[in-house]
């Protein structure tokens, strides 16, 4: 739906009003980087937010007119974007595609990332839109400059273009073999200029530098603990603060005493409302301050755990009908007398926690009347916007930075810690760095969605589908819809009034209806006495996922060996998010483990853009996803979480994870496509059916063995 008009005329003076503080701001910088070519965009895009809890997404604000790429005197190339770097490694990608572009070495080219001040206005980090969006937009003011040193050249020699060639940071003459550098062709003046409405990008089969293996940049600062992440920021004459936590979710302050806190040399005690927290010199002297503030809280009773999957199902907040996520297709109903086999079933998945190697973190410091917060987000631009509706005050006194941040997975799209630490700031009128702890972190973040998934199914003798009846309850939209063809469909998501805070996580809710209806296809094929694949290819026209599951197959050697007593295999796969992906698990299961032995996954994203960092990225989202698949879920009774620690909170560890080894196809005539997520999707369910092939239980709950034995059926 259009906006109406005064909503068009109120977004374009928004857009003004953003150009021109950006513009402010940045001006400063830019006499830094000097004189060069500066090329940035006058397209204007309306994203929206995606969410965890499946609710429609909103529009936001459009992005502004703003400048992306900087070409130096000497030579260097300052890149510039709202996308940051939480671990995913987009620093290099992002970066091979504009040196790709430009023509010059990849050293030569610096990320500016995720500063409200500097980057020009951006969505947030989420949804696997890097690559294909960010990615193609710095392509295309990459592309354009170098378009714009080719004309100034020609211009220059008074030759034709078409005898000119960008190389290695030069433009040169093939007849006569001249070159000259790009700072050159500037000679220190300051050129402005716009993206080209079809600038020459260059395609994937022509990669030279993109398309490639490498390293992450400034990796080694990584693993060698040189690179400073929020939590080791120091700002001169900073104190350390802590928040006093309620008893439990929804709790009002009832009272409090901070008297004993007070008396401590340096503490200063903040109460705002229902906020109360605790400032000092030191990070122990804070906890000090923290255990003498007396408080008391009111809280209501609240679901707990045990009642928690029929809740969601009697609890749902049903949209408007012309706003439902619902598809239809033939007629259920009809099909439904047809069916040579039938089957209904229910699966289940937990809430699970981010659990980030870093938790949250922020520093925040209010300077002659501005303020300035370094924080761990996926939504730097977002988080602004929380500190400018929380203090009053408007944009050009908020400044958002966002560090390289010690992963995310969709958790750090809030800035509540941000606002906590201004909040102490403000009231020590000094710069106050807060840093959740652990068990923080496990309580007052967000989870992923709990869920409810009914599917009932019908297939005709010769194994062709025949109808598919599928209901998700909370957990979320995302992937919802079969890639299998079915003429008989209905598939509808029920948004439920949940009780624990919830939010995105990595795939959305791609994980958990992957999980379903992958472990279900599973059952189908097992009722019809059909192999896994088979039954799947026989259900399936899509060739890039036909694709996948065969790659996958091949390189496990599905079909080639059976499972055993103890010893099972199991197939999953699917699509979202551009992303085709296929997994094959190897389970051994014994009186005392469960042991997932071995992993294959397949996948396809499109023109490959860095093949060492996908791996890297595959991987990474199978061990994670092992987590969620076999015993990852957050305990809860009236309002408290009961597993806050990674004690008795459980995620992979070493010994875990199993061999892991990746297809890669490199598809150079598709475009390329994020692989942040959808590389996770394929796990649990593979697992789940590789269990019963091991042992002839079917697990239909994630996690599938929280305990660490399969001795139930869901």
């Amino acid at each position: 739906m259009r906006p109406r008009p005064d909503t068009e005329v109120q977004q374009h003076d928004a857009i003004e009003r953003l150009h021109h503080t950006f513009e402010v701001h940045r001006r400063d910088f830019f006499k830094l980087l000097g004189a060069g070519l500066l090329v940035g965009t006058a397209s204007i895009h309306v994203s929206t937010q995606e969410s965890g809890a499946g609710r429609r997404s909103r529009p936001e604000m459009p992005e502004n007119l703003d400048s992306w790429l900087h070409i130096g005197e000497n030579g260097q190339v300052t890149v510039f974007t709202g996308k940051v770097e939480v671990g995913q490694n987009v620093r290099t990608s992002l970066a091979q595609q504009v040196a790709e572009e430009l023509r010059v070495p990849l050293a030569s080219v610096q990320m500016v990332m995720g500063d409200t001040e500097l980057t020009p206005y951006d969505m947030g980090t989420f949804g696997s839109r890097t690559t294909p969006q960010m990615g193609m937009q710095l392509r295309k003011a990459a592309a354009s400059a170098r378009a714009t040193l080719v004309k100034m050249a020609a211009e220059k020699w008074q030759v034709p273009e078409s005898d000119l060639l960008a190389q290695d940071g030069r433009v040169r003459e093939a007849k006569s073999g001249r070159a000259i550098s790009y700072a050159e062709l500037t000679q220190g003046q300051r050129l402005t200029k716009t993206i080209f409405e079809q600038p020459p990008v260059t395609g994937p089969e022509h990669w030279k530098i993109a398309g490639q293996p490498m390293s992450k940049i400034n990796g080694r600062d990584f693993v060698t603990g040189a690179h400073k992440y929020t939590s080791d920021i120091s700002l001169d004459g900073m104190l350390h603060g802590r928040v006093v936590r309620p008893s439990a979710f929804h709790a009002k302050l009832a009272s409090c005493d901070t008297a004993q806190a007070g008396k401590i040399p340096g503490v200063t005690a903040v109460r705002d409302g229902d906020f109360l927290g605790v400032v000092a010199p030191d990070k122990i002297t804070a906890e000090r301050a923290l255990a003498a503030t007396r408080v008391q809280w009111d809280a209501p009773p609240q679901p707990s755990e045990r009642e928690l999957f029929s809740y969601l199902k009697t609890h749902t907040s049903e949209p408007e009908e012309s706003e439902r996520d619902q598809h239809v297709a033939g007629s259920v109903e009809q099909a439904r007398p047809q069916a040579a086999k039938a089957l209904r079933q229910t699966y289940t998945v937990a809430y699970i926690a981010h659990t980030p190697l870093e938790p949250r973190a922020a520093a925040a410091e209010w300077k002659d009347g501005k303020l300035t917060v370094w924080t761990g987000t996926q939504r730097p631009f977002a988080v602004r916007d929380e500190l400018m509706s929380a203090f009053h005050i408007p944009r050009d006194s908020v400044r958002v930075i966002v560090p390289d941040t010690g992963s995310a997975y969709g958790g750090k799209h809030t800035g509540e810690v941000a606002v906590e630490a201004a909040r102490l700031a403000k009231a020590a009128a000094k710069p106050v760095k807060l840093v959740w702890t652990r068990e923080e972190e496990f309580t007052w973040a967000y989870f992923r969605p709990a869920g409810v998934i009914d599917i009932s199914s019908g297939v005709k003798a010769d194994g062709a589908l025949l109808f598919w009846e599928y209901d998700n309850y909370n957990s979320g939209p995302a992937a919802i819809r079969t890639p299998y063809e079915v003429p008989n469909q209905r598939i509808a998501f029920h948004p439920s009034d949940t009780p624990l805070r919830q939010g995105s996580y990595r795939s959305l809710a791609a994980a958990a209806n992957h999980f379903a209806r992958e472990s279900h296809m599973d059952e189908l094929a097992h009722e019809l006495k059909l192999d896994p694949l088979e039954f799947r290819l026989r259900n399936l026209k899509d060739e890039r996922l036909r694709a996948v599951f065969q790659g996958a197959a091949d390189k496990f050697g599905w079909g080639k060996r059976a499972g055993s007593p103890g010893r099972g295999l199991g197939i999953a796969g699917g699509f979202e998010k551009g992303g085709y992906v296929a997994t094959c698990a190897e389970v051994a299961v014994n009186h005392e483990e469960v042991k997932v032995v071995r992993v294959v996954e397949a996948f396809d994203c499109g023109a490959v853009v860095n093949p060492q960092g996908l791996k890297n990225q595959i991987s990474g989202a199978v061990v994670q996803g092992l987590g969620g698949a076999l015993f990852e879920a957050i305990h809860f009774e009236n309002g408290r979480i009961l597993n806050p620690h990674l004690a008795e909170y459980r995620v992979p560890r070493f010994s875990d994870v199993p061999e892991i080894e990746v297809v890669l196809i490199d598809r150079k005539d598709q475009p390329s496509m994020g692989a942040g997520e959808t590389p996770l999707t394929g796990i649990a369910p593979a697992v789940a059916n590789a269990m019963f092939s091991a042992v002839g239980i079917r697990l239909r709950s994630l996690p599938l063995v929280p305990q660490g034995l399969p001795t139930r059926a869901a």
